[in-house]
């Protein structure tokens, strides 16, 4: 399953809210290792752990028994049963969910408007096919040019860009508003879209 899927995300935040700190460094990893084998009894290597939080580069997807057994770490049977779970609190919840946007529908030429502590402003236009183009970018280490794939971005979540292109290097995975997740999302294109409307 693709790493990407927000049921992941939510999988992975859940697994940091259990153990009491963000996956961050290796120690990160190596701590989350031990406390699995405390509660299961079961190994899983640090290097598999890495690459479910992108804090290395690996497959887009991930094997199920992974994710059974990080399920079953946060107290449910399997992933099958995390994901029934997750369904029964998002019907429930429906009317609070954060604000989001999925690639998937949005339109070639569409401008997203992201921003994330302390200061930092990005646009991005949609290209088609989960890619996006850097059209403006302020206080960060990313530049106007820059490519990537994103399928989803969250409101109050950090935004993991795959496949990032940085002047020409080879592509890596990147992830912005690490701490704090996303403090502005809008899809721009719509609001002037509407805006013209209007007038």
């Amino acid at each position: 399953m693709n790493k990407n899927r927000p049921e992941i995300t939510e999988l992975r935040c859940r697994i940091e809210s259990i153990v009491g700190r963000k996956m961050k460094t290796p120690a990160d990893f190596d701590f989350l290792v031990d406390m699995i084998w405390e509660r299961l009894h079961e190994t899983i290597s640090s290097s598999t752990l890495k690459r479910l939080w992108f804090y290395v580069d690996g497959a887009h997807n991930t094997r199920n028994s992974t994710l059974d057994l990080l399920s079953r770490f946060v107290g449910l049977e399997c992933w099958d049963d995390f994901l029934t779970k997750l369904n029964d609190i998002e019907i429930q919840s429906e009317n609070i969910c954060t604000r989001y946007i999925q690639s998937q529908f949005l339109y070639e030429g569409d401008v997203i408007e992201v921003g994330w502590r302390p200061n930092r402003y990005c646009l991005f236009r949609y290209l088609g096919n989960q890619c996006f183009v850097v059209e403006k970018a302020l206080n960060c280490n990313l530049n106007v040019g820059d490519t990537f794939k994103c399928s989803l971005f969250v409101f109050g979540e950090p935004l993991f860009m795959d496949e990032l292109v940085h002047c020409g290097s080879p592509p890596v995975v990147y992830v912005i508003g690490d701490k704090n997740g996303l403090t502005l999302l809008e899809n721009v294109t719509h609001i002037e879209k509407n805006a013209l409307d209007f007038l």
